[in-house]
């Protein structure tokens, strides 16, 4: 049977924002996980610095406070080394719409390229190989599937585990797929 990083390369990523415009708002965080053609798997994570105040809502959300990206690069300075990164893969993330767009507006906002390759949303491969499922938020899925028994002691609203989780969540909706569409 084929594996599911042979169908890529593939880099799962998140961002971690000020609010929720991706217009008014800024990336604090953004970390991705490549998988190559092999199954080889790097990272990629850094924090962000907003050039504004973090909300307090948002800290209680993420744990990302003032301090923690004071000294951290500003977008500008590694919104290159995230596309180099990314470079000849498919983007995926989980509820893709609200992550490319702080992507794409943070490059656009920097005078840097717009990311022009492929993206594809573990959201929508995850109805398609388990259908029914009450709730396609991350949180749900990390139960559902156990995901902290196997990924133990990791920080939801973190780009890294967020990174981490939807990467096993798409290896398995697409090795669900792949099962379906190989005939096992």
């Amino acid at each position: 049977m084929r594996k599911y990083y042979e169908l890529g390369p593939f880099t799962i990523f998140d961002v971690e924002t000020t609010g929720m415009s991706a217009v008014n708002d800024r990336i604090v965080e953004i970390a991705a996980l490549r998988v190559d053609l092999n199954g080889e798997i790097s990272r990629y994570q850094t924090l962000v610095n907003p050039n504004r105040h973090i909300p307090s809502s948002v800290s209680r959300v993420n744990h990302i406070v003032d301090d923690m990206v004071a000294d951290a690069p500003h977008f500008r300075q590694i919104g290159y080394e995230f596309l180099e990164f990314a470079r000849n893969s498919t983007l995926v993330a989980h509820n893709a719409r609200f992550d490319l767009a702080f992507l794409q507006e943070s490059l656009s906002r920097n005078g840097l390229p717009l990311w022009q390759g492929r993206t594809m949303d573990s959201i929508v491969l995850l109805k398609k190989s388990h259908s029914g499922l009450p709730s396609y938020s991350l949180q749900n899925l990390r139960a559902h599937f156990r995901l902290d028994e196997i990924m133990p002691d990791m920080q939801a609203h973190r780009a890294g585990a967020d990174v981490e989780w939807t990467h096993k969540l798409f290896e398995i909706s697409l090795t669900e797929l792949l099962k379906t569409i190989d005939g096992e």
